[in-house]
């Protein structure tokens, strides 16, 4: 071997071994970076866990034994005992407002005790902690009860089934996520049902029909553009179109749903702009999905007669559908947690009345959440936690679902 083959040899040899080790080292960076952001996600959910559980102090506005009649205990009273006691100390608002609901002679012994422990016991929690407090910190929290006589320790879950099934509240002890939750739904399945169809529209006639000049440059340019744009000018801009300048439509007084006090602030406005908000993200995935399908595909139908729609929708969406299904995770991702566009377009941050229809005021899960956040009393920022939770399994149930249809149009595409 000549003295130029061997150089050349050795050469590539020591080019091969330093590819070899610039890719270990890329391997093992990625791998450092998963395992980090692993740990990141591990931390912050164990910091949500630890504020959702934990133990309570609890006391009570006045003593049960205090009602006692002739020396028998609360529990043991009869219900027209436990009427007279609501009577003489609920103010006469609120027993007009609980005679209009059902009277309370017609009410069960059970209700009515409860309605005693609630509105006249009154237990509330003077003092929260954290999970690890009850491992790490049970020195302290032995002497906060030592000075509290009359109250008494529980270990509470903040996340149960009361919780989900109960409206706000001003009380964290009776407060719940129902109005937040179906206030999220109604807005997100308004967001799919504008942003899916427009934006897979929008992608097909870019990537099929739309032929290359300056002008379909201009308007890819963008798209890719407003995928980037900050949300709030997004609820700028749902504040100025959809609350403002389609008020009539929104409040629904266009279809005469609208009572008096009806404004544009409603679901369906909040839907829109978040649909707007979601819709560059859905016309690029959508690309992306499309652009993905072999142009051989295309030939053969139109080389057996098919037109060109036709080979569209008979043949290269169901082709694209898993990717468009993918950019529709993340659209729902984005839309469930936003909470900056849906603060300028008008969700309540307190509100106890379900939304019923496309014209009802709204909260979500996010504002909810913020709102708990900001309240002084440790009790909302437990309540908080627990609606983090219940937006994470919002999150994930959405996702699983969106996951399996794809695999499931993935399986189709390929047999």
């Amino acid at each position: 071997m000549s003295d130029s083959r061997r150089c050349e040899s050795s050469g590539y040899a020591h080019n091969l071994r330093g590819r070899h080790r610039l890719g270990s080292g890329v391997v093992l960076t990625l791998q450092a970076a998963t395992a980090v952001s692993i740990l990141v996600l591990a931390a912050l959910l164990a910091s949500v866990l630890n504020q959702a559980f934990g133990p309570v102090l609890i006391e009570n506005a006045v003593e049960p034994g205090t009602l006692a009649v002739d020396g028998r205990r609360l529990e043991d009273l009869a219900a027209e005992e436990l009427v007279a006691i609501l009577r003489a100390n609920l103010s006469t608002g609120l027993l007009r407002r609980l005679e209009s609901e059902r009277p309370l002679a017609q009410r069960e012994r059970a209700a009515l005790y409860g309605l005693v422990v609630e509105r006249v016991v009154q237990p509330h929690v003077v003092g929260t902690w954290s999970l690890s407090d009850w491992v790490f910190a049970r020195e302290a929290i032995s002497e906060e009860l030592e000075r509290r006589p009359g109250a008494w320790l529980e270990f509470r879950a903040w996340l149960t089934p009361r919780f989900l099934a109960s409206p706000q509240s001003s009380v964290p002890e009776a407060a719940g996520v129902r109005t937040a939750v179906l206030g999220s739904l109604w807005v997100i399945v308004i967001t799919l049902a504008t942003a899916f169809p427009i934006g897979v529209g929008a992608a097909v006639y870019l990537e099929e029909y739309a032929r290359d000049n300056p002008l379909s440059r201009l308007i890819q340019t963008n798209i890719d553009n407003l995928a980037g744009v900050p949300s709030i000018i997004y609820g700028m801009l749902g504040l100025a179109l959809f609350v403002r300048r389609l008020e009539h439509l929104t409040s629904g007084a266009l279809f005469g749903l609208g009572g008096p006090s009806q404004n544009g602030r409603t679901v369906l406005s909040a839907g829109l702009t978040l649909g707007l908000l979601v819709l560059p993200l859905v016309i690029i995935n959508a690309q992306e999905a499309i652009r993905a399908v072999p142009r051989s595909l295309r030939q053969a139908s139109l080389g057996l007669g098919a037109t060109r729609w036709q080979t569209i929708w008979h043949h290269v969406l169901p082709a694209a559908l898993p990717g468009i299904l993918t950019g529709s995770i993340l659209a729902i991702s984005r839309a469930l947690g936003e909470t900056a566009p849906l603060v300028v377009v008008g969700a309540s941050t307190f509100i106890a009345v379900d939304p019923s229809g496309p014209f009802s005021k709204f909260t979500t899960l996010p504002i909810q959440i913020y709102q708990w956040t900001a309240r002084p009393q440790g009790a909302f920022r437990n309540i908080a936690a627990a609606a983090i939770l219940v937006l994470l399994a919002m999150l994930l149930s959405l996702n699983a679902a969106a996951v399996i249809l794809r695999h499931r149009t993935t399986r189709r595409a390929r047999s």
